[in-house]
């Protein structure tokens, strides 16, 4: 197993830092996906499964949006969406102005450049019969550039994110996972990107790797000028590399603002108790805190309750959340979806 160098490497050529600029860089609006039923043993189909059911949200150039929630909200299906992973049910995704929604591959190609993806599972993402070489050199290969100039930007960026450029031939499974994120973080750089959507880049490490690949993209989008859609489901990591955070339950945003407002004044029922499960650095403030604890499980995306989604767990439910669904309205600076607040 190979390890990085202890001495911090000379930092390899890079793009000029991009201005931040207030302009949305992406919009999405209304985004909805919409998964088929489950058979049953009849052959009939049962009811389409909303994964995601009408998220919308803007992320500025040079900013970073943190994406959180339980497992099964919506999160990454969400992400998926934002490149075209999957196909979305309904809704749009504007890139720079530009509606990717309903582009063709050959008319979405030029633009894949721009927007780039690191996974979850570092090893998973790569494939083991490509060395590191080839693993990151392909997207540019697909843009266009030749073998050499793509083989010489790849040993640059091993250089960027902390790696030895001379292991670009060795293969994904003769590094540790960190590493192996490392590796995909060099791959959706290669075509110089202005927006990395990371779906839970830090979940399968170890903590002390985690700091450290938090530590490296946090360099990267300062160096770099880049946009990150943050997916994770750890508040205190979406606290560390967040402008601003959004709030997801059962597909649908809850909460969203920037991130010093959110956390120090949470106004959601959910977003509170998400927040309440967040340790405290103070071991006597962690005993005064008082945690909330939910009840149940979430419901099933398939037969959402009427309503808020979130009123069979809400301490707070009153008749109208069981019959009213709230939208998204301006509440202490931000946007919440709460008839309650």
């Amino acid at each position: 197993m190979t390890t990085a160098k202890n001495a911090a490497p000379a930092p390899a050529p890079v793009p000029a830092a991009r201005t931040a600029d207030t302009r949305p860089l992406l919009r999405v609006r209304d985004l909805t996906m919409a998964f088929p039923g489950k058979r049953s043993v009849s052959g009939r189909r049962g009811a389409p499964v909303r994964a995601v059911d009408g998220v919308s949200f803007e992320l500025s150039a040079g900013q970073t949006l943190g994406l959180v929630g339980e497992s099964g909200c919506g999160k990454s299906t969400t992400g998926r969406m934002l490149v075209r992973l999957l196909e979305p049910t309904s809704g749009s995704v504007e890139f720079d102005g530009k509606d990717i929604t309903r582009l063709s591959q050959g008319a979405l190609r030029p633009l894949r450049r721009h927007v780039q993806m690191v996974f979850q599972d570092p090893h998973s993402s790569l494939n083991p019969r490509q060395t590191v070489a080839r693993i990151i050199s392909d997207p540019l290969l697909v843009q266009g550039s030749s073998a050499a100039d793509a083989r010489r930007r790849a040993a640059e960026l091993m250089e960027l994110v902390g790696l030895i450029p001379e292991h670009i031939d060795r293969y994904p499974h003769e590094f540790s996972g960190g590493q192996a994120q490392r590796i995909g973080i060099a791959r959706s750089l290669a075509t110089s990107p202005r927006l990395i959507i990371a779906d839970e880049p830090v979940s399968a490490l170890d903590v002390s790797v985690q700091a450290q690949i938090v530590n490296l993209m946090e360099r990267l989008r300062a160096e770099l000028g880049l946009a990150y859609v943050f997916i994770a489901h750890d508040l205190s990591v979406v606290k560390r590399v967040s402008d601003r955070v959004a709030v997801m339950y059962l597909g649908r945003i809850v909460e969203i603002g920037d991130k010093k407002s959110l956390y120090e004044n949470p106004q959601h029922p959910y977003t509170r108790a998400l927040l309440s499960a967040v340790p405290l650095p103070d071991p006597a403030a962690e005993r005064r805190r008082e945690r909330i604890v939910l009840l149940g499980d979430p419901p099933s995306p398939a037969a959402p309750p009427p309503g808020c989604t979130f009123h069979p767990r809400c301490p707070m439910a009153q008749e109208i959340c069981r019959t009213e669904r709230p939208l998204l309205r301006i509440v202490a600076s931000r946007e919440v979806a709460c008839h309650l607040v």
